[in-house]
């Protein structure tokens, strides 16, 4: 535990603020799906807002069992990489440069970097039962930010293609 701003910031502060990380994540991919063209990015964002959505499942659960018992028990979890099945060619194809789909591509990775960060500083500041957990949703974070940088660089890629300017190595 550390002291903020006077307080002690407990490992159900933690918790609540993971919880409230998820369900940001949540909303903004859920908004970025209605508001997105290309129907394999509203795809794509579609299942980012579900993993989200059981990331807070599942953080509700230890901090409940935590209010509880004042133990951490942590649930059994999958962990799910999509980012195959999901980065196909017809969806690379459908992401434009000056559309929502590419800012919200931009904003959706800063959201899960803000996450992995947030986890990772979390895991090495925790006892080890919430370390172990941490670290498991920096990693579920990282896989939603490889996810997104792939889609970036395709894009990127192409508008550097299309532009006729390639970076001189």
């Amino acid at each position: 535990m550390k002291e903020k701003g006077g307080n002690l910031e407990t490992h159900e502060d933690v918790l609540k603020g993971a919880i409230l990380l998820e369900e940001r994540g949540r909303a903004f991919y859920e908004h970025a799906a209605r508001s997105a063209q290309a129907p394999g990015v509203q795809e794509i964002f579609t299942i980012l807002a579900k993993e989200e959505a059981r990331h807070k499942e599942y953080l509700a659960k230890v901090l409940s069992e935590l209010m509880r018992t004042g133990q951490v028990k942590i649930p059994g979890s999958e962990q799910m990489d999509f980012s195959a099945e999901v980065l196909t060619e017809a969806v690379k194809k459908e992401i434009e440069a000056a559309e929502f789909e590419a800012a919200a591509i931009y904003a959706g990775m800063a959201l899960e970097e803000r996450a992995v960060r947030f986890y990772t500083e979390k895991a090495k500041e925790a006892p080890p039962e919430l370390a172990n957990l941490y670290t498991s949703l920096a990693r579920w974070e990282q896989t939603h930010l490889e996810l997104l940088a792939a889609l970036d660089e395709e894009l990127r890629r192409r508008i550097w293609h299309e532009r006729g300017f390639w970076p001189l190595y």
